[in-house]
């Protein structure tokens, strides 16, 4: 039930909150013809993005202080949910890391797991990662 509830936390609230402005504002918009959307980034957007993002990760702190995993003892598809939607926004470096060590230690436990390295090795054509998005040890 957890990882139900986790899942739709991070693939609904934490898409539309975060990763779905942060993508959309950085990367889309570049590939979009201005009739369609596209141009330059809505700074208001980007802005809430960054605001929301700390909510959410004082929230996967709050749970990696209290379990192993954020829906328990084992990894489920919840941190994978998290962690994925995460990376994006780690991509653009919208995550302040510096804010929840606690989060950061869990963000750094998936990227060193063989699964997730294919997803750090996906770049965005003509927009380098973050400095330390694909450091395993950030």
């Amino acid at each position: 039930m957890e990882v139900r509830r986790l899942l739709d936390w991070f693939l609904s609230k934490f898409h539309m909150e975060v990763s779905d402005y942060v993508a959309t504002e950085k990367i889309y918009k570049r590939f979009m013809p201005a009739e369609l959307g596209g141009g330059p980034p809505d700074m208001g957007a980007i802005r809430a993005a960054r605001a929301n993002v700390r909510y959410h990760l004082k929230y996967i702190g709050y749970l990696i202080a209290t379990r192993n995993w954020l829906a328990g003892h084992h990894l489920t598809y919840a941190d994978m949910a998290a962690a994925a939607h995460l990376s994006i926004v780690d991509y653009l470096g919208d995550v302040p890391w510096d804010e929840d060590e606690t989060a950061k230690h869990w963000y750094a436990r998936i990227k060193s797991r063989p699964s997730f390295r294919a997803l750090l090795a996906d770049r965005v054509p003509g927009m380098d990662p973050w400095e330390h998005y694909d450091n395993l040890d950030f």
